[in-house]
C-alpha cells in the first residue's frame, strides 16, 4: 500500500491547512458550524453518485467526506476535545458493543427486520444509561436531519406502537383531504394578503401535505428523498431539452406559458420515444 492510501497522509495534510502560520486562509477560518453545511452537502452528493452507478464519482465523493470528518476531528483537536482517533474508536467500540450477535456470543437474529429492532433496543438502552429521561416512542430522533427524513423517522417510530394506518389507501384519501384544505387557505390569503395568520395556517397546510407525502412514500417502501432526487433530474433533463428546442425561436424567456409547455411536451415525447414508450404526453 502507497503512502497515498494512509490516513495519516490526509490527516497531516489536514492540520497543515490549519496551521495558523503557513496555511491555507480560507481553512483557517473555517469552525464547526461554517463547515457543517459542507458536511450535509457531501453526503447528498454520494448520494447521487451511488443513483447515476458512477462509481468512479462515488470513490471521489466518498473521498470528500471522509475529508470532511477529518476537517472535523481537526477542529477538535485544536481544542484539546477529542482527535480524529478518538473518532475512530467511539465507532469501533460502538459497532462491535452493537453487534453481539457478530462479536460476542448472543444467537444471530433471524432476519434484517430483527436485527433493526435490537439495534434499537441497544440505542434506547445506551440513552437510558446516559441519563436522558425521555420515554417517549419517538425519543432518539436527531433534530438536525432534513425535514423529510425527520418526517419518516417520526411516523416509523409512531408506527411501531400502531399508530399508523394499515395500507397506502387510507394515506391517498388522506392526501386529497390536505390538499382541500390548502385550496381553502389559498382561497383565504387571496381574500385578505396582508393576514399574517392566514399565511400562518397555508404554511401549516403545505407542510401537512408533505408530512403525508412522506408516509405514502413510506407505506409504498420507497426514499423520499430518492424519489425526489429521481424528480427533480427529469425536471433539470426536460427543462434543458425545451431550452434546446426553443432556440430556434429565440429561446423560452419572453414566451408566453402556454407556448414554454408546448415546448415542455415535446420534450416529454421525445423522452419517452427514446425509452421506447411512444410519443406518450
Amino acid at each position: 500500500m502507497s503512502d497515498a492510501r494512509d490516513i495519516q497522509r490526509l490527516l497531516d495534510i489536514m492540520a497543515a491547512l490549519r496551521d495558523p502560520t503557513g496555511g491555507c486562509p480560507w481553512d483557517i477560518e473555517q469552525d464547526f458550524a461554517s463547515i457543517a453545511p459542507y458536511t450535509i452537502e457531501e453526503a447528498y452528493e454520494v448520494a447521487d453518485a451511488i443513483d447515476r452507478g458512477d462509481m468512479a464519482d462515488l470513490r471521489d465523493e466518498l473521498g470528500d467526506l471522509l475529508l470532511q470528518v477529518v476537517f472535523h476531528a481537526q477542529m477538535a483537536k485544536e481544542q484539546d476535545a477529542f482527535e480524529f482517533g478518538d473518532v475512530v474508536a467511539a465507532i469501533c467500540g460502538k459497532m462491535v458493543r452493537r453487534h453481539p450477535h457478530v462479536f460476542g456470543d448472543e444467537a444471530r437474529r433471524s432476519n434484517a427486520d430483527a436485527q433493526l429492532q435490537h439495534w434499537e433496543d441497544f440505542k434506547r438502552a445506551e440513552r437510558a444509561a446516559k441519563g436522558e429521561s425521555d420515554a417517549s416512542a419517538l425519543a432518539g430522533i436527531s433534530r438536525g436531519l432534513p425535514e423529510w427524513q425527520r418526517a419518516v423517522k417520526l411516523q416509523h417510530k409512531a408506527a411501531k406502537v400502531g399508530f399508523d394506518w394499515p395500507d397506502p389507501a387510507p394515506v391517498l384519501e388522506k392526501l386529497h383531504e390536505e390538499i382541500e384544505e390548502v385550496r381553502a387557505e389559498f382561497a383565504a390569503v387571496a381574500a385578505n394578503p396582508g393576514d399574517a395568520a392566514a399565511r400562518d395556517r397555508l404554511e401549516d397546510e403545505i407542510g401537512d401535505i408533505l408530512f403525508v407525502c412522506a408516509n405514502l412514500a413510506r407505506h409504498a417502501k420507497v426514499d423520499v428523498g430518492a424519489a425526489l432526487r429521481r424528480a427533480n433530474h427529469k425536471f433539470e433533463r426536460r427543462f434543458r431539452a425545451m431550452e434546446v428546442l426553443a432556440a430556434a425561436d429565440g429561446g423560452l424567456a419572453g414566451q408566453s406559458l402556454e407556448a414554454q409547455d408546448r415546448y415542455w411536451v415535446l420534450a416529454k415525447q421525445a423522452e419517452h420515444a427514446v425509452q421506447g414508450q411512444g410519443d406518450a404526453s
